[in-house]
């Protein structure tokens, strides 16, 4: 018997008119039932937000009031984040030690923006008109479409729905039909949370039926999506139609820049934590290593054993420390791109298809190392959304800048130096929206999170992201008691 998921809708859990099944990637068999969103449901999803926004029950809650429900909802994150680790391991095959470490820091999110709400403030602005006095206020943007893929699901919807419930929107969130069962779940804690009817609604379903009707429905004022370049060109030719606002976190070739003068090991580790965490599925995956010629030789060996040391298996055993690709699609694409790579003159230094011990058709790939020759090779210019490192030596600093910063991606960036001052012109240098300095992967709500280029647009986290949930207002007041002079002459 399949396990069976609804819709949220209006402050409603409906079973939906058509479903889909839900298939476990560490075994490959299906084991729940999913709705699948018509254009009328979605329809009704965003109608259902527009009214709530509008509300006396959402609209009359003064800030201080939406915080406290954020609060409440962080804790009952807290409380329910090993249910939703299990759902999400189940769903999309990521491991449970990590699931179980993410989802119970997502609640830290939701506490940030809870203390924000209060917080988004407007201006007194000095005027150069005697007799007037001018200020801004903040005012929701609206009506919030936001778009999460199946990884790291419950942390990038809290990146959305944080700020712009803190703001005051009201959202229908669309989760991944690749392995939604986590968001589907979380849609009860909202409910229990005390969230008025409306004001988050959340569903799945598939290209034109859902994403397409959602992210050009004329009621929709802002889209808020994280995936890959090809579908946000898709989004933006939709917001054509409604004029949305659109904020786009996106894909990634990260490099990381490792010199000589480092310490080998703590490199080592955070290279690894980079590529091999969560099976390199990330956006944020350091995916291109340039190492300093002196020292390549002797990292790359060291990584290819740290590499062949990863525990493999059940993502559900707590000592897993890779599990499957979320999708047979991830594999085949892997597996082309890794070979395409070695034709191109890529040496295998490790791994490059099925782990040992699983079956060749299974969705468990080996930790692959490629140790590239030169900048043209497939692997270094294609993001593989998998556990996939390729190798490029450089020289000089300067030749490490070029070979950083020559891909069309812009979203993160590793650098392992000993030197203050080579770190800081780094900062300077690499095209990323995120440098990370002897470290790699950290994440904090404080901290806006976005990249350049084909990475995207917009930030998420920090002030800079919840603001953008808002429209700034302009007001005049004349403080004059002398009637308006001349009409015709602007004042």
């Amino acid at each position: 018997m399949l396990q069976t998921f609804p819709h949220y809708i209006d402050g409603q859990f409906e079973p939906g008119t058509a479903h889909f099944d839900s298939v476990d990637p560490a075994t490959g068999q299906a084991w729940a039932r999913m709705p699948a969103a018509t254009a009328d449901e979605v329809d009704r999803a965003v109608r259902a937000a527009r009214r709530a926004l509008t509300a006396p029950a959402w609209r009359g809650l003064h800030a201080s009031a939406r915080g406290k429900l954020l609060a409440r909802l962080a804790e009952l994150i807290a409380r329910d984040a090993p249910q939703l680790a299990e759902l999400e391991t189940r769903d999309t095959g990521k491991v449970i030690r990590e699931t179980r470490a993410q989802i119970g820091y997502v609640a830290e999110y939701y506490r940030y923006y809870a203390g924000l709400a209060d917080k988004m403030e407007g201006r007194h602005l000095p005027v150069d008109k005697a007799d007037m006095e001018a200020y801004t206020r903040r005012e929701p943007l609206g009506v919030v479409a936001a778009i999460v893929p199946w990884n790291s699901q419950l942390f990038l919807s809290a990146v959305k729905l944080g700020p712009a419930l803190a703001a005051g929107c009201t959202v229908v969130l669309k989760a991944s039909e690749d392995g939604p069962a986590p968001l589907l779940a979380f849609a009860r804690l909202v409910h229990e949370a005390g969230f008025p009817p409306g004001v988050v609604n959340i569903l799945t379903g598939f290209g034109h039926d859902c994403g397409h009707t959602l992210t050009r429905h004329p009621l929709v004022d802002k889209v808020a999506f994280t995936g890959g370049p090809e579908t946000a060109r898709h989004i933006v030719r939709n917001t054509a139609e409604n004029l949305a606002d659109t904020s786009l976190e996106l894909g990634g070739k990260s490099p990381v820049l490792v010199f000589d003068d480092v310490d080998l090991e703590s490199a080592c580790n955070s290279i690894v934590a980079g590529i091999f965490g969560a099976s390199g599925q990330s956006c944020v995956a350091g995916s291109r290593l340039l190492v300093q010629r002196g020292v390549a030789d002797r990292l790359l060996a060291r990584l290819a054993e740290k590499a062949g040391r990863i525990r493999i298996g059940n993502p559900q055993d707590p000592a897993t420390e890779m599990g499957p690709l979320a999708t047979r699609k991830q594999v085949e694409h892997l597996q082309r791109t890794v070979q395409a790579s070695i034709d191109a003159g890529a040496r295998l230094v490790c791994g490059g298809g099925t782990a040992p011990g699983f079956a060749p058709d299974s969705h468990f790939v080996a930790p692959t190392i490629l140790d590239c020759p030169h900048a043209e090779i497939p692997s270094l210019r294609t993001e593989f959304f998998g556990p996939v490192l390729s190798v490029i030596r450089f020289d000089t600093e300067a030749e490490a800048v070029a070979l950083a910063n020559d891909s069309a991606y812009g979203l993160a960036s590793g650098v392992f130096t000993t030197q203050l001052s080579r770190a800081h012109r780094l900062i300077r240098e690499l095209r990323a929206g995120i440098v990370w300095v002897n470290t790699y992967r950290v994440v904090s709500p404080i901290v806006p999170f976005g990249g350049f280029g084909d990475s995207g647009l917009g930030r998420e986290g920090g002030m800079e992201a919840a603001l953008a949930y808002t429209r700034s207002k302009s007001v005049w007041i004349n403080t004059s008691d002398a009637p308006i002079p001349d009409p015709f002459v602007m004042r």
